[in-house]
């Protein structure tokens, strides 16, 4: 006779989830635009006639790109949103994307919540994820994003030309002005808090501006780690120089309602913002302002471009403002 098994006895915990059954739960979908996508060693993607890939990475680490406790929704949408913003920065259309991901542990439900905000951002610009990695680590996301954009038309670093106007899309200075309140440099009210939170934790990638703005921009970039430091990248590789126009800068009403030493120096030196910073022709002026009304986007002209290589900070009475900004360097700062 068989024996009854002994009901005092409780069942073994079930086994946490490993590697494989959480990529399969939260970041496998159906291939759309991929010949094939995640769970195989290599994704396969049809290049288009005519078109040239335009490919970038970017990591966020814990501690250093983003604190700890962060919503997870909103990191999602950030890991995405600060790659979709380099493909916007070239005039590029959003592709797919891999991501390869360190986790401390397999909290499932952190995953869950951030993988709602990176496919979220994902469906809304029409991107899929097609491959990447999982490993257990320090909580580190990095992600590669492909984009297309028909060949010859990248907007480039080094296209900026003497004359050209200099433009920001958005209200650059908001993030920095958030991080600062965290970091116990100031203090915000509980309504602006909200506000630069949001500007700081799910910043909003400008392709459609970016996709707008061929064959009317020269040069672009996104403002990642400060307005006047990513102007230099531009300026250098484009060998010109410029005057911007500190006063000129839109604010807001958050940041209007702050000091006006804090006001520059988040909106000059400030990271974060992921605001697309342009040049182009001063004969384009009207083309630029229908472009960016066709993507919704505010945009400011901020300065001009000239042949002498420096940089001039100027206030509106176009005094020279002396007061040196430092944008944000990984390996210059503690």
């Amino acid at each position: 006779m068989s024996q009854a098994p002994d009901a005092s006895v409780s069942a073994a915990p079930a086994a946490p989830p490993g590697e494989f059954d959480l990529i399969a739960r939260y970041f496998r979908r159906p291939a759309e635009r991929a010949l094939l996508g995640v769970g195989d060693d290599c994704a396969l993607l049809q290049a288009e006639a005519d078109q040239q890939w335009a490919i970038s990475t970017d990591m966020l680490v814990e501690g250093r790109h983003f604190l700890a406790g962060t919503d997870p929704r909103r990191l999602g949408h950030k890991a995405l949103a600060v790659n979709l913003s380099d493909l916007a920065a070239m005039g590029a259309r959003p592709h797919s994307f891999l991501l390869a991901l360190a986790l401390p542990a397999a909290d499932e439900a952190w995953l869950e919540a951030f993988s709602a905000g990176l496919f979220e951002l994902a469906g809304q610009h029409g991107i899929e994820l097609v491959g990447g990695d999982t490993t257990r680590g320090p909580l580190n996301l990095c992600l590669t994003v492909l984009g297309l954009v028909p060949a010859g038309s990248a907007l480039r670093r080094d296209a900026a030309r003497a004359g050209d106007d200099l433009w920001i899309s958005g209200v650059p200075g908001e993030a920095r002005l958030a991080l600062g309140h965290l970091r116990g440099e100031w203090t915000l009210e509980a309504a602006a808090l909200e506000h630069a939170l949001a500007r700081l934790e799910q910043p909003t990638p400008r392709v459609a501006l970016g996709l707008a703005l061929r064959g009317i921009a020269h040069a672009a970039i996104d403002v990642s780690d400060g307005l006047l430091g990513d102007l230099g990248h531009v300026l250098r590789a484009s060998e010109v120089g410029a005057e911007v126009r500190a006063d000129a800068l839109p604010r807001g009403p958050v940041l209007a309602a702050q000091p006006e030493a804090r006001r520059r120096a988040c909106q000059l030196a400030g990271g974060d913002d992921y605001e697309l910073l342009f040049t182009a022709p001063a004969a384009r002026r009207a083309d630029v302002l229908t472009a960016a009304a066709a993507a919704g986007t505010q945009v400011s002209r901020i300065g001009s471009v000239h042949a002498a290589p420096e940089l001039r900070l100027i206030d509106a009475a176009g005094r020279s403002i002396d007061t040196e900004f430092c944008s944000f360097d990984h390996f210059a700062l503690p």
